[in-house]
């Protein structure tokens, strides 16, 4: 009679070549991106454009699906229970894959819920304002935030996303009293600004430096410390005189916790060659984001980011939880 042990063995071996051989036919139909905010923000312009170029490095479509709400966590909740199947992934970054952790503390998910892919982008975060605000520069910016506090609305996409940061990045460094109003995404964020509705908005330039140059809204300042191609004359917080500002952020792929290595090595590999491209190279360009180094697109790099994040913004979140 054939033991437990060994019928357990067999029975293991048996799922370990099953495992393998989907992972060598994979991917056999389309695969779906996980976007956590609505069409037209910065997470879902750069998802677009990378997810058009990895598809034919796959040989299968990509599919975007945008699931906005809870600062993305809504989305990634999603992506945490979809099948290790390799036929959904989320597209994620600072606020959705860190930040959030502190901001929505009883998730029904946390940081080992995923498995990283690879980095896609390096985005840069800045506040732009109204046309018609009374502040022609930071300096104005501030003294006119000290003399009306709390009279001041910023908007973002939504409590827990990346544009959330910047805005508590901002306001933290400047320490002033202003309103944050959040938004199902970055777009509706920058349209009221537009109308004038709001103030204006903390975004990444991937979004709203269009906006910037058509005169829709008025750039203040970029938290990074050179400027941007796409927006010359947009001053670097140093410049501005705020230095402690600092707002450069990422973008990163995930899967589901339990996709089979040889999945994500495909898949790490279709993001590299996304990358790459000519297409996503001028894309990215036109957008004022900067596409990872090839060191920096491993998985143990994004892993890096996330661990590293929860923490930094864990400190600087500390006082929305007292």
């Amino acid at each position: 009679m054939i033991s437990r042990s060994v019928r357990l063995i067999a029975a293991l071996a048996a799922l370990s070549l099953a495992s393998v051989a989907h992972a060598q036919d994979y991917p056999k139909r389309p695969i779906t991106m996980i976007v956590p905010f609505a069409a037209g923000g910065t997470s879902d312009v750069i998802a677009r454009a990378v997810a058009d170029q990895m598809s034919p490095a796959l040989g299968q479509p990509i599919v975007i699906e945008n699931v906005a709400g809870a600062g993305g966590s809504t989305a990634l909740a999603r992506a945490a229970r979809a099948d290790a199947d390799g036929y959904t992934i989320a597209i994620g970054n600072a606020g959705t894959s860190a930040a959030t952790y502190t901001i929505y503390p009883k998730l029904p998910f946390t940081p080992e819920s995923f498995v990283p892919i690879a980095v896609v982008a390096k985005t840069f975060g800045i506040v732009a304002l109204r046309k018609d605000f009374p502040a022609k520069d930071l300096k104005e910016f501030l003294d006119y935030a000290r003399k009306n506090p709390g009279k001041i609305n910023l908007g973002h996409a939504g409590v827990g996303s990346s544009n959330y940061l910047i805005c508590k990045s901002f306001v933290h460094a400047a320490q002033i009293d202003v309103t944050l109003v959040g938004y199902r995404g970055a777009a509706p964020a920058l349209t009221d600004a537009v109308g004038g509705q709001i103030d204006g908005v903390c975004d990444a330039a991937a979004s709203v430096s269009q906006s910037v140059n058509e005169k829709l809204v008025k750039g203040l300042v970029v938290g990074s410390d050179v400027r941007l191609s796409t927006l010359p004359d947009l001053p670097t917080s140093t410049e501005a005189g705020l230095p402690e500002f600092e707002a450069q952020g990422w973008n990163g792929l995930f899967a589901p916790k339990g996709t089979a290595p040889e999945i994500i090595a495909k898949l790490n590999a279709a993001a590299r060659s996304a990358v790459a491209s000519d297409a996503v190279k001028k894309r990215f360009v036109d957008l004022s984001t900067v596409a990872p180094d090839a060191n920096e697109m491993t998985p143990e790099v994004l892993q890096q980011l996330v661990t590293r994040d929860v923490e930094k913004y864990r400190k600087l979140l500390a006082d929305d939880k007292k």
